[in-house]
Order: structure tokens, then C-alpha cells, then sequence
């Protein structure tokens, strides 16, 4: 049986050990603070990511992936003996991960390597770098993983909420005078994946509707569908997550082991602290 190697980016949130177990590789984004450069959830997290940004009051920049970060990948995967290679990058909407894949693959001509533009990020990715990885495991082919794997994106909803403007105005996408305004109000937006890009869907006002609505629209999304994973992700806020959770779990059969993940660095730079939210699959 032939060697299929998966590979994703951490744009993934895929928690190390989680994909440790999967046998999945993770290709690092970098978070770019002037002079200097840090890998995306190996050298700089969230905690001392945020630190650093309200010490200076300035947002770091993120870089994709260089062709030879993930050459040097698909380099090591064959080395280790794998026959082919299935990479699933963050949607090419939101970076150019997928670019810099399809680049570095060009420099193994004899070799199989099929590179995927998921149109997700966060564990709504990794979740199909996953379901590549249990097909593999279960003796599917390099194509018939590549199915199984996109058959994730029609069952596959992201909602979140942030809990401030302040971070949107520092990378300048809203004025300083409408953050404080939205601030004062207590404005929660509430983002969606819609078009392969995490948008803004709406607002909301207080804490308390942010949840309800985030509730409301993954109940909408999945129509009634049996969810089949789920994880709830922030950034800093383990109180709103687990409050999302549980009012969730009010409306929704959730699996018993629902992940709780950090939207990690290579997202949460533009979100910022206290970003909530949900990613649930529904089965086929």
C-alpha cells in the first residue's frame, strides 16, 4: 500500500497534538514584527502575540508560507518514504498560501502532490486535512482521499463574534472614533464565511446577543442535520467559549468531546482579543 502524506498550513489550527496523532504536517505562517519574524503557533502564541501588540499599540503584519518553507516539507515527507503528498491549504481568499504550494511543487516534477485550496481557515481546514488523513488510514487512494476530504466543504459552517473594535482600528480597516463608538455601545460584529472569506455578517449589541445570534445561525445553517464535529475557538476569552458551548448545547446535539481551540496568531492579528466562535460539520 502506497505512502499518502497529508499536509496543511497553521492557518489550520490544528493543535499539535492533534495532528501528531493524524500524522498530519503543518507548515508555519509568520507573524512579521518589524525586523522581526516568528512562526505562527511554534514561536509566538497568542498570549504573548497580544501582549506585544497592546505594549506597542501597532499589529504585527502575516506572511504566507515561502515556496521553500513548504518545499522543505514535501522534501522531508518523501525522504520519510511517502509516494505522494495531499496539501490542504487556507482558502487562497484569505492568503497566498495556496500560491506558494502550487510554486513549491513545481520543484518535485517526478512526484505526485496535489495541492488543495480548502476555501476554509481554522479547524474548518484542518477538519478536512483530517477526514484526508482517516481515509488515508483507512486504505483510501490519493484521489479517493482527495473526495472524501472535499465532501467537508458543503457540510462545513464558521460563525464567530468579536468583542472590540480596537484591533481592527489599529490595522486600520475601521476609524479609531467608530471603534470607541462601537466599544462604548457595546457593538459585537458577528463574521461568517461567505464567498471562501471570513466576513462581517452583521452587529449586534452586548455579549449576551452576540451568543444568542451565534447560536441562532449555526441552528439555521445545519438545518436540523446531525452535527457531526464541532469545536468552539477564541482567542484569550476561555469564559465567552465556554458560555457559547454550553448555550449550544442547549439547541443542538453536540458530539460529547467538542475541541476548544485558540484561533491562532496567523488569524487572530486580525480579529484580535476576545474573538469567539464555532465551527461545526454536519454528517453527510
Amino acid at each position: 500500500m502506497s505512502k499518502i502524506q497529508v499536509i496543511t498550513d497553521t492557518d489550520s489550527n490544528l493543535p499539535f497534538d492533534l495532528g501528531e496523532k493524524y500524522g498530519i504536517l503543518q507548515v508555519p505562517i509568520t507573524i512579521q514584527f518589524g525586523e522581526e519574524s516568528f512562526q505562527d503557533g511554534i514561536e509566538i502564541q497568542n498570549p504573548a502575540l497580544f501582549e506585544r501588540i497592546d505594549k506597542t499599540g501597532k499589529l504585527p503584519t502575516t506572511a504566507a508560507p515561502s515556496p521553500g518553507a513548504f518545499a522543505a516539507a514535501f522534501k522531508q515527507a518523501f525522504d520519510q518514504g511517502a509516494d505522494s503528498i495531499l496539501c490542504f491549504t487556507v482558502g487562497s481568499k484569505i492568503s497566498r498560501t495556496y500560491e506558494s504550494a502550487l510554486v513549491a511543487a513545481e520543484e518535485f516534477p517526478q512526484k505526485k502532490i496535489s495541492v488543495i485550496d480548502t476555501g476554509f481557515l481554522s479547524m474548518a481546514q484542518a477538519y478536512i486535512a483530517i477526514a484526508a488523513a482517516e481515509a488515508v488510514a483507512s486504505g483510501a487512494s490519493h484521489e479517493e482521499a482527495i473526495e472524501k476530504a472535499l465532501s467537508l466543504t458543503k457540510r462545513s459552517h464558521i460563525y464567530g463574534s468579536l468583542s472590540t473594535l480596537k484591533y481592527l482600528a489599529l490595522g486600520g480597516r475601521v476609524s479609531s472614533l467608530a471603534a470607541s463608538m462601537a466599544n462604548m455601545l457595546n457593538i459585537r460584529p458577528i463574521l461568517a464565511m461567505r464567498n471562501s472569506k471570513l466576513d462581517l455578517l452583521e452587529k449586534v449589541r452586548t455579549r449576551k446577543a452576540a451568543m444568542n445570534r451565534l447560536v441562532e445561525l449555526v441552528c439555521i445553517a445545519i438545518d436540523g442535520k446531525p452535527v457531526e464535529r464541532a469545536c468552539i475557538i477564541h482567542v484569550l476569552n476561555l469564559e465567552d467559549a465556554a458560555i457559547l458551548e454550553a448555550e449550544l448545547r442547549k439547541k443542538i446535539d453536540l458530539p460529547k468531546d467538542v475541541l476548544l481551540v485558540d484561533f491562532g496568531p496567523g488569524l487572530s492579528v486580525h480579529t484580535g482579543a476576545g474573538t469567539v466562535g464555532v465551527i461545526v460539520v454536519t454528517k453527510e
